[in-house]
């Protein structure tokens, strides 16, 4: 297995793989010079779980530090609640349930699964309108487990110099748009 691949780089990837690279790139620098607003209200509104306080019970599980060993995942689970087997992935705003949200929560699951805990039920949550979205659990849902696999597959295979991105609205809502040369000019 190659080197490990950080879950919150599922939903990068998907969006645009040379975004990780950009991502990596910019490092510690003050998100504030690079940022999106979009982007930075979704950190802002993600702090609780980040920062460990988003509650006090016992049986909530958050950002606590996760592998898997399997897929050679890793980063951190947003909510898992021990006594009800519920996976949680917090958005600040869902519109669109995409692929990499997915992709995130199913990095979780499998994490969480290899750890000895038992997960029930998975959801999306968007924090600005209060709706939940439930998404099946990878044994229920061939069809995303494979898109889950390839997507890391085409992960390990990515050549950065190969790439040039064919979506105009991709490169249009990318922060590193400014600094990009894979994308359309």
């Amino acid at each position: 297995m190659q080197g490990e691949i950080l879950i919150t780089q599922l939903n990068d990837f998907i969006f645009c793989p040379a975004s990780i690279y950009f991502h990596n790139l910019y490092g510690n620098t003050d998100r504030m010079l690079f940022q999106s607003k979009k982007q930075i209200n979704g950190t802002a509104a993600h702090e609780k779980v980040d920062n460990n306080t988003y509650s006090s019970k016992k049986c909530i599980l958050s950002a606590i530090d996760v592998y898997c060993e399997k897929y050679g995942l890793s980063g951190k689970i947003d909510l898992y609640n021990v006594d009800t087997g519920v996976l949680t992935e917090r958005k600040r705003t869902i519109k669109t349930i995409y692929d990499g949200y997915i992709f995130q929560v199913y990095a979780q699951y499998f994490a969480l699964i290899e750890l000895g805990y038992h997960v029930k039920k998975i959801n999306l949550y968007s924090m600005t309108d209060n709706k939940k979205y439930n998404i099946k659990l990878p044994g229920d849902d061939e069809e995303m487990l494979n898109k889950f696999e390839q997507t890391i597959q085409d992960m390990r295979s990515f050549r950065l110099e190969q790439f040039e991105q064919s979506n105009p609205l991709k490169c249009k809502n990318c922060i590193y748009e400014p600094a990009c040369d894979r994308g359309i000019k």
